[in-house]
């Protein structure tokens, strides 16, 4: 649907590299500075960042590190890990929805100022979902404003169509201020370099590897008990993974291969990880447009034969994106409320058995050990996958030899990233690990793999979803049915049908759940996100983020 992940998942992908860009290790905001009860320090595996401070661009350094989130607030802060209770009011103290979702109303929170000290009002955040409007190249979640206007504290948006599958992205929307950003030419390329928020923290110094912020005196909430917060990018995942061991970074977001042995058991009273799933998911995508990979019952054989615990455990490590093995590829137990009666209980497991008999019913034949197709054809898979990315090198590896059981001859091919994007955008590839956006429903899972409005022909590019080419115009009116449903009864009966095409076609093997969960330490800092106060996801790039460090207490406090 878009051309970004959301930044949970958009982030999973560069962190999983096993190295970035190759440059010095040396870290001036972290390296040889004492700890302070004060002082947060958050680190990211980014390399050196460019200054860039706008919080509406993806590859910013703002958003990248994550900083942004303390510098700016949401509308409502949107806690999807918790779904029975996911919404928090923040600069709107309340919001009502009407007309199934074309209409919404926000009251703007009163006494609130910008960091320079001028009012927040109902103007500003007008004038944010118009910049949104009017300007698609911040608009990245390409929801359609239309009618927008502010009267004293509240502030009424209007839609051609239900927002129902959006709303967590209106909710949750940062709000700019309106005398500084009205005074940018061209705001989608403003870099900000002094950046005006609503939240507790000002921008201090920035610098390629650090950046840090200081807490201001006259925000509206009660002051955060940290003091300063010190973003540091390190170079890497293996050089994050050091900070994190030795304590110089407290808190993080990054793959790591072997967390036990390289960092919880250097501290197995402070040093803590938590990667709650939520309705989004990785997995082997194909590209239904070659052949043989048109054909649905041999995806489907590929789907009976791929171990997902494998993947967990070894790929994975046993925390970092959970298993998916519902046969629906809906992530549980966050998603249990969506899957229909028909599927409830049905698990996708190994059955090469199974699989080689729903080949040898549908056309396939066997030559000694080798799979042929209905033409008389080999079947082999290629597929490719960014080098660094080793938790989907190790994926791709276990499904290679998961494919030798039922006679596939199966290759890795390990390109950059850059090359792999441009094959997925434009389709040329077999397979592939990918994800899709995730929401507060799994309308975005379906409609990232399913959406024929999304469909490009191989060889064009600029694809914002069904990176798989797949065209089946059921499901296509299966997605805008659940988008635009009247009622419940409605949404409960388009999901049922995007459940059985997607089960009948299996247009992707879905194999993971994505994650919002992060590293973090408990020696200086207490009052952290977990299972058992799921208040919060952990990643420190969300909007929540800020939530989170308005928490945090000292340790012994």
């Amino acid at each position: 649907m878009r051309a970004k992940r959301t930044v949970a998942l958009a982030l999973a992908g560069i962190l999983s590299m096993a190295s970035l860009a190759a440059c010095s290790s040396s870290n001036s905001g972290a390296n040889g500075s004492k700890s302070s009860t004060s002082v947060l320090n958050v680190g990211m595996p980014n390399g050196p960042q460019t200054e860039n401070n706008n919080p509406f661009v993806n590859t910013s350094a703002a958003k990248q590190s994550g900083y942004m989130r303390a510098i700016y607030e949401p509308l409502v802060m949107y806690n999807e890990v918790k779904t029975s209770d996911n919404t928090k009011p923040w600069l709107a103290t309340k919001w009502e929805w009407s007309d199934n979702y074309r209409k919404i109303v926000f009251t703007i929170r009163d006494n609130v100022k910008w960091s320079d000290g001028q009012p927040l009002t109902a103007d500003d955040v007008a004038y944010t979902f118009q910049l949104l409007r009017d300007n698609p190249g911040l608009n990245i979640d390409s929801v359609k404003y239309k009618d927008i206007s502010a009267s004293g504290n509240q502030v009424t948006l209007g839609f051609d169509g239900s927002q129902f599958v959006y709303q967590k992205k209106i909710l949750e929307q940062f709000v700019v201020p309106k005398h500084q950003w009205s005074t940018f030419a061209t705001p989608a390329t403003e870099t900000v370099k002094n950046p005006i928020g609503s939240g507790p923290y000002t921008l201090k110094t920035f610098t390629p590897q650090t950046v840090t912020l200081v807490g201001r005196a006259d925000y509206w909430q009660e002051a955060p008990a940290v003091k300063e917060i010190r973003y540091t990018s390190y170079n890497d995942n293996q050089a994050q993974t050091t900070a994190l061991a030795t304590g110089q970074a407290e808190w993080s977001f990054v793959f790591i291969p072997n967390p036990q042995a390289v960092y919880t058991s250097k501290d197995p009273k402070n040093y803590k990880l938590w990667f709650p799933g939520v309705l989004g998911i990785h997995g082997l995508m194909f590209n239904t447009k070659v052949k043989p990979w048109d054909n649905k019952f041999l995806r489907r054989a590929v789907n009976m034969v791929v171990n997902r615990d494998d993947i967990f455990t070894q790929g994975e490590a046993g925390y970092f994106y959970p298993k998916v093995d519902n046969i629906t590829g809906i992530p549980t137990p966050t998603g249990d409320p969506f899957i229909s009666a028909e599927f409830k209980d049905k698990k996708a497991t190994v059955d090469v058995a199974g699989a080689k008999k729903l080949l040898t019913d549908n056309g396939f034949t066997y030559q000694g050990d080798k799979l042929m197709d209905p033409t008389g054809q080999p079947v082999t898979l290629k597929t490719i996958v960014p080098s660094g990315w080793s938790d989907y090198v190790t994926n791709l590896e276990i499904i290679k030899d998961n494919l030798k059981g039922i006679g596939i001859e199966s290759t890795v091919d390990k390109i950059n990233q850059d090359a792999w994007s441009k094959a997925i955008d434009t389709g040329d590839f077999q397979g592939s690990m990918r994800w899709t956006n995730n929401g507060i429903t799994p309308y975005d899972i379906y409609q990232t793999i399913m959406d024929g409005a999304l469909f490009k022909p191989i060889g064009q590019a600029g694809t914002n979803g069904n990176y798989g080419r797949y065209e089946n115009p059921a499901a296509t009116a299966a997605l805008n049915s659940f988008a635009n449903a009247p009622d419940e009864a409605s949404r409960t009966a388009a999901m049922t049908e995007l459940q059985k095409i997607f089960v009948d076609e299996m247009p992707a093997v879905i194999t993971s759940a994505a994650s919002v969960g992060g590293q973090y330490s408990t020696k200086n800092w207490v009052g952290w996100p977990d299972e058992q106060n799921s208040y919060a996801p952990l990643q420190p790039t969300l909007e929540n983020a800020l939530d989170i460090i308005m928490r945090l207490k000292p340790a012994g406090s």
